[in-house]
């Protein structure tokens, strides 16, 4: 008996308790290929079934509802329930079209995207090549080179990884193959794709689908560029002074933080470790603002960072004291001081606005 769509948001939150909650990879692999057998298609379950339990996944950790490690063995589940599906009988499919190289741009380790919208291209009969995760760009072009790729597709997840995902755009167009951008690193709007001279770019694995089966067309002549011809702002040199920096800006901030916020004197070596890490990812996203010279990319992560803390009971108002420390050490570097300054704005804005969290 075929499962009608009125029944897939039961089994999503059936798929979503034994994956994510329960991390019981039988029970859910069951679900999974019982769907199957059932007759909803193996698109439908991907997208519809396995994709939400990463998304819930994500939710439940920034709620501090999951701890890492929880998060992570759900997510191993949900990597071994999709392969489960695709050597079932209902997945196999002849292929019929050109060969795509499916990667995750240089230092993305999130994986689960690209692996997505391969087993989506393999099921509508591409001929695909999924490279996972963390492909450093001169082993994928040369992976372009040996294969005769019709295009590749890269995904990012993370914001910090742009540089990484402009590298290799322009040295897949170099050799004469187009690329599809996606992932939440290319913004929800598909701007920074845009930006970094993408030949196309997709919210989701079927617009990507229906995009390539549509037809990319090659790169032209004058997509053979350098970086700076996309971003001609790189030349005041901000981003590579800053980057080149960015260990020296987290010790900074982490010696001059004792005295601007005394809560760290009672902070546990553990506390302290994670203190650190917020305050790399801090200074690693202002950094790619400057490289995109977008403000809003450092604002909006600010705000996001804020919301976490707020969760795992850490007062708001310690990311006060950071942007205040940054901003005087970053003085002399004007696209470095405007995103610090508006989001320090929103900050406040944002506190003010719910007086009832930790501040």
């Amino acid at each position: 008996m075929t499962a009608c769509l009125p029944e897939l948001p039961e089994l999503r939150d059936r798929l979503i308790a034994a994956a994510a909650l329960d991390r019981d990879e039988f029970a859910a692999t069951g679900l999974v290929t019982g769907a199957l057998d059932d007759g909803v298609p193996a698109e439908t379950v991907l997208l519809d079934l396995i994709a939400p339990v990463q998304a819930t996944v994500g939710t439940e950790w920034a709620a501090n509802r999951l701890t890492v490690a929880q998060e992570h063995a759900a997510s191993a589940i949900v990597e071994r329930v999709i392969t489960a599906l695709a050597h079932h009988p209902a997945a196999r499919t002849t292929p019929r079209y050109g060969k795509v190289t499916v990667a995750c741009v240089e230092q993305e380790w999130h994986s689960l995207p690209a692996r997505l919208l391969a087993e989506v291209l393999t099921l509508r009969g591409w001929q695909v090549d999924f490279l996972g995760a963390q492909v450093p760009t001169p082993h994928l072009v040369a992976h372009l080179h040996h294969t005769g790729a019709d295009v590749v597709a890269l995904s990012s997840s993370l914001p910090t990884r742009l540089p990484s995902a402009h590298a290799a755009i322009t040295a897949c167009q170099s050799v004469g193959v187009p690329v599809l951008a996606g992932g939440a690193a290319f913004g929800p709007d598909g701007r920074f794709a845009r930006m970094l001279g993408a030949n196309a770019w997709a919210p989701d694995a079927r617009t990507a689908a229906d995009l390539l089966a549509a037809g990319l067309a090659p790169p032209a002549p004058a997509d053979v560029r350098q970086q700076i011809d996309d971003l001609p702002h790189l030349v005041d040199q901000e981003y590579t002074l800053v980057a080149r920096s960015q260990g020296q800006l987290v010790k900074q901030v982490l010696t001059r933080l004792d005295d601007r916020f005394p809560a760290m004197a009672t902070y546990t070596d553990a506390q302290r470790e994670r203190t650190a890490e917020d305050i790399a990812h801090i200074v690693e996203f202002l950094t790619v603002a400057i490289y995109t010279d977008d403000d809003e990319l450092f604002t909006s992560f600010i705000i996001w960072t804020a919301g976490i803390l707020t969760a795992r009971h850490v007062p708001a108002h310690s990311l006060r004291p950071v942007l205040d420390i940054l901003a005087a050490a970053l003085k002399d570097f004007p696209r470095a001081v405007r995103p610090l300054e508006r989001a320090r704005i929103a900050l406040a804005d944002a506190t003010a606005a719910h007086p009832g969290a930790p501040a």
